[in-house]
């Protein structure tokens, strides 16, 4: 029988969860990580995006129709794509 020795691992220090919703902790003073990880937040939650679309009142049937022209369009360029060229 023999026997092996471990190797021995160095504990890393695990960083705090950041705070629930846009909030990010600010670590050694290094502020242009934190800013940096904020943007991220904000930009994968679409928040800027939801600020245009709400910037003013829009009419539901002018939604519609804008959702309907769109559909009308990734049809035709996804025909046009499917098409042989000959």
């Amino acid at each position: 029988m023999t026997y092996f020795k471990k190797k021995k691992r160095f504990n890393k220090k695990k960083r705090e969860a950041d705070p629930p919703g846009l909030a990010v902790t600010v670590h050694n003073n290094n502020i242009e990580f934190a800013l940096k990880r904020l943007k991220r937040k904000v930009k994968n939650s679409n928040l800027m995006l939801d600020l245009r679309k709400k910037e003013y009142y829009e009419k539901p049937s002018k939604i519609r129709r804008e959702k309907k022209n769109l559909a009308k369009l990734r049809n035709k360029y996804k025909t046009l794509k499917e098409k042989p060229n000959h």
